[in-house]
């Protein structure tokens, strides 16, 4: 029974003294990332060796090796969960001016409406053609004003035919729906017509 009492002492004994053995290790690799600026030191005590960055009585520097580092390639940039595209444009069509239509103006100036399926998006645009020319303005409804200044600009004359096409586009200008081009007149008050009238 006493042998069996002093086994079980000294496996209690070696298992203390593994396990100041794993803390020193321990100690040791955690050190050693600071022990390039630092010397590490070791005294021995009844339990057994004692590290520290403190030289005291007794003690002896450790030389400890560099440390092993191995450079990692940089993780993989998590790339953004992709939002679902967005459906695609399905309709556009021109409401007014009507097809063979005529718009009262002096100016030149009127309103165009179109039914656009479905709704613009973001950054996408409303392109307009005018008698064949692109307008500088892009607008951001289907529903949108041709001013006097676009007219000037961009119809081939004030009388005869015109006609009228819309096109979605993207932030970089690439169409993604078209409107079929509509023919109408424009009409303009003048003092000649106002007489015969009366």
């Amino acid at each position: 029974m006493l042998s069996c009492r002093l086994d079980l002492y000294r496996t209690v004994e070696e298992d203390h003294l593994m396990n100041r053995r794993w803390i020193a290790a321990i100690a040791i690799a955690t050190l050693a990332g600071a022990a390039m600026a630092q010397t590490v030191y070791e005294t021995r005590d009844k339990s057994g060796p004692v590290f520290t960055d403190r030289p005291s009585a007794g003690a002896s520097a450790v030389q400890l090796q560099a440390p092993n580092v191995i450079a990692m390639p940089p993780a993989p940039q998590a790339q953004p969960a992709s939002s679902p595209a967005a459906p695609a444009y399905r309709e556009l069509v021109i409401i007014a001016p009507e097809a063979q239509g005529t718009i009262h103006s002096n100016t030149g100036a009127f309103d165009v409406r179109a039914r656009l399926s479905p709704a613009l998006r973001g950054s996408d645009r409303i392109q307009v053609s005018l008698d064949g020319n692109v307008l500088k303005t892009r607008f951001r409804s289907p529903d949108l004003r041709i001013t006097e200044a676009d007219w000037n600009a961009a119809a081939s004359s004030d009388d005869g035919l015109h006609t009228i096409a819309l096109t979605v586009v993207d932030a970089k200008g690439a169409p993604l729906i078209a409107s079929a081009a509509v023919g109408f007149y424009v009409q303009r008050a003048s003092v000649a017509r106002q007489r015969r009238a009366r």
